[in-house]
């Protein structure tokens, strides 16, 4: 536009250079008149276009933004050694950490080359002065002429790498390198422990120990052992071994000869224990995953002893429940000491929550502590906070906007408790995407999942349950096969194929007997739900009666938001749509926007997941109007290859954001027009990088008071959810 404006006045001015000095005079005058109106439109432009701006990219849930440094997905196994690097193991990393190694506080592991080509890490890690021992999954390829397993099979192995990461070959080794042992094509490693030149691999469904030369690796002897989990080694050169619950017979821990011998030894009254390491004193440290949720001290000079605890007993859910502090533990997965006595402690959470990796000094003083809290998630803010509250499916986080990028986040809570709420749908499905609402004043956590098949409501009440987020209703269907209900889990609900609402009448956050509202099954393609700022629930199916609105009943006398079958509404799908896909609507204006395909730009296929080619808005939707108020095409698929195509989208104040799936594009839109006016993407703080948009509403937007607006993306890549500022 600037360069056209500049090339009409040259012409203005040679039309005008053979003129009288008079008809110059009155060129510049309207010269510097059109230069004036230019300016201030400029100015006036600006002003109300916020995002033209410069924005900036930060980051919630990792220590680290990306590029060659984050905190892997989750950790399952880790071993500790002796000068405190730390190895951790986990079965899977979007961006291939699998395996990782960490000292000091910080990333130093390299790629160990092992994610992808159907690849995958495991829950057992050791290492001697040689070697990193790694269990892990080889899946098929369709290669057995290069050494992959053949067409449905997988091989579960142990791999070798050296110390730096780099994979460690050997003779008779298999797989692509020739790193791997395969211990079992049934069941995975379990536990992993090295004596002198021995290596120690547990396999819990086969009730079996396997003993293999560290070096040529291979197998030089086995010995039974009922369900072994993680094991480590005394200074004698025994074995503990953790047996995890095995039918009546509970979860204990068991004392080895290295041949393989029983003895006598044993420990009965840790309620759960999930990993097990000897500290320099040579105790024996057990993590206790159950509630205590503490580091158990043992004694093991003789008959075992109990001489001391690490930790707050109760862990998380001790004082405030879900209020995080640096000695309160959740979900226990590792510990391990160095040479010094430091110690070393990771909390994955329940169901895999994510990485929470702390080091303390022999006194128990935190020295350093690294998060990698997210995968497929997104985050939301509670709206009375004004943006400085935010939450995640598990997490709660308190920002600071003063500070720089990355910074802002600080983790104060994880909001999900299995031993007062064992039925919480989180520990049984995977949520992903989190609304959060404020109804009569009082704050509710809505999630749906990857494929929009569920809703999930939770309450909070502080009173009686701190930070914890307690189940207070859900929307699924009883899925059947063969006559019998595909899932077993929730209990209770409908032995037919029947869609249902579960409402926690009787406020105990368990799926109770005449808790479900049935109804028969609806049209089964969804497009997407929203939760608008009363608390109506509106659900989209890809039909032409598309639109299920469930209006708000209130709140029971336990505070569970009130819906049913009888009080919803539908409606028809409008008509410039012919495949529905989102919706969000806004009572206090009156206002409906969706997205689908159109007549006009149809999808190629059934392009399953995505938000459509357009957005449409409509004014004065409750009052009957589908007459457009504008309709704005956005990026999709029109060559069949999924290349670009708009995976999200979220309104707040002035602008439509949409995220697209793959290039991890912002496109923001005016509200008022539907006229595009900015694109972001992911800035030099997150190294420029972002994975692939997974979710339904991987974006969520909200303007502050200050009309600065956050947009929350989901970034899966480096396990952390992108957070984009827009100036006002």
């Amino acid at each position: 536009m600037k360069n056209q404006f500049i090339s009409h006045l040259g012409g203005l001015y040679r039309r005008q250079r053979n003129s009288s000095y008079l008809q110059l005079k009155q060129f510049f005058k309207f010269f510097l008149c059109l230069i004036t109106a230019f300016s201030i439109t400029l100015y006036f432009t600006t002003a109300v276009i916020p995002a033209t701006k410069p924005y900036t990219t930060s980051w919630i849930g990792n220590t680290y933004g990306g590029g060659k440094k984050w905190v892997q997905n989750y950790v399952e196994g880790m071993y500790v050694g002796s000068d405190g690097t730390v190895y951790t193991n986990s079965t899977w990393d979007e961006a291939a950490r699998e395996a990782g190694i960490y000292k000091d506080g910080d990333v130093i592991g390299p790629d160990f080359q092992l994610h992808g080509q159907s690849r995958v890490g495991g829950k057992a890690i050791t290492i001697n002065d040689k070697y990193i021992y790694l269990a892990m999954v080889q899946g098929s390829m369709g290669k057995t002429s290069e050494d992959y397993p053949p067409e449905k099979t997988a091989w579960y192995c142990v791999r070798r790498y050296t110390l730096s990461g780099k994979p460690a070959g050997f003779a008779g080794g298999r797989g692509y390198d020739k790193s791997m042992v395969i211990v079992s094509t049934k069941s995975p490693v379990t536990g992993l422990a090295i004596v002198g030149k021995e290596l120690y691999v547990g396999i819990a469904e086969a009730n079996r120990i396997s003993v293999y030369n560290t070096d040529t690796m291979t197998e030089v002897r086995n010995f039974s052992v009922a369900s072994p989990k993680q094991m480590t080694v005394d200074k004698q050169g025994n074995l503990w071994i953790i047996q995890s619950k095995n039918g009546s017979t509970p979860a204990q821990i068991l004392h080895y000869s290295s041949k393989g011998k029983r003895l006598p030894e044993v420990i009965a009254d840790v309620a759960d224990p999930s990993a097990i390491a000897l500290d320099n004193q040579g105790r024996l440290l057990v993590a206790e995953n159950g509630p205590r949720q503490q580091i158990l001290i043992y004694k093991i000079t003789g008959k075992p002893a109990k001489v001391g605890t690490f930790g707050v007993e109760g862990g998380v859910y001790a004082g405030v429940p879900g209020e995080v502090a640096n000695v309160k533990f959740y979900g226990i997965s590792g510990v391990g000491t160095d040479a010094t006595g430091n110690i070393y402690v990771n909390s994955n959470g329940f169901n895999n929550s994510g990485t929470d990796l702390r080091k303390f000094s022999p006194s128990g003083k935190l020295q350093w502590r690294l998060l990698g809290l997210h995968f497929v998630d997104n985050a939301d803010t509670d709206p009375q906070s004004d943006g400085v509250e935010v939450y995640t499916k598990h997490e709660y986080f308190q920002m600071d906007y003063k500070k720089p990028s990355g910074k802002q986040w600080s983790y104060k809570a994880y909001t999900l408790n299995p031993f007062k709420y064992p039925q919480d749908p989180r520990l049984h499905t995977s949520p992903t995407s989190v609304f959060f609402r404020r109804i009569q004043g009082k704050p509710f956590m809505y999630l749906i999942d990857m494929y929009d098949s569920f809703m999930q409501i939770y309450r909070f009440n502080p009173t009686t349950d701190g930070k914890i987020a307690i189940p207070s209703a859900m929307f699924f269907g009883t899925a059947v096969k063969d006559g019998k209900p595909v899932n077993s889990w929730p209990p209770n609900q409908p032995q037919q194929e029947k869609d249902w609402i579960w409402r926690d009448s009787n406020g105990n956050g368990a799926f109770d007997q005449g808790e479900y509202d049935i109804r028969d099954k609806d049209y089964p393609y969804g497009g997407g739900s929203w939760v608008d700022s009363k608390g109506d629930l509106w659900r989209t199916l890809r039909t032409q009666e598309g639109i299920r609105h469930y209006p708000l009943q209130g709140l029971d006398k336990k505070g569970n938001p009130i819906y049913s079958y009888s009080s919803m509404k539908k409606d028809k799908t409008p008509s410039p749509i012919t495949d529905l896909r989102r919706i969000e609507y806004f009572p206090n204006t009156d206002t409906m926007y969706v997205s689908g395909f159109t007549k006009e730009h149809p999808p190629i296929g059934d392009d399953s997941g995505v938000v459509g080619s357009e957005i449409i808005r409509y004014d004065n939707w409750n009052k009957g109007n589908r007459t457009p108020r504008w309709r704005t095409v956005i990026p999709y698929d029109t060559t069949g290859k999924r290349e670009v195509m708009t995976e999200a989208m979220s309104v707040a104040g002035d602008y439509v954001f949409a995220v697209t799936g793959r290039t991890s594009e912002v496109y923001v839109y005016k509200a008022a027009t539907g006229e595009q006016v900015q694109k972001f993407k992911p800035g030099p703080e997150v190294a420029g990088e972002s994975g692939w948009i997974d979710i339904p509403y991987g974006i969520r937007a909200f303007r502050r008071s200050n009309g600065e607006y956050l947009v929350f993306v989901e970034e899966d890549w480096k396990g952390k959810v992108i957070m984009y500022q827009l100036p006002r």
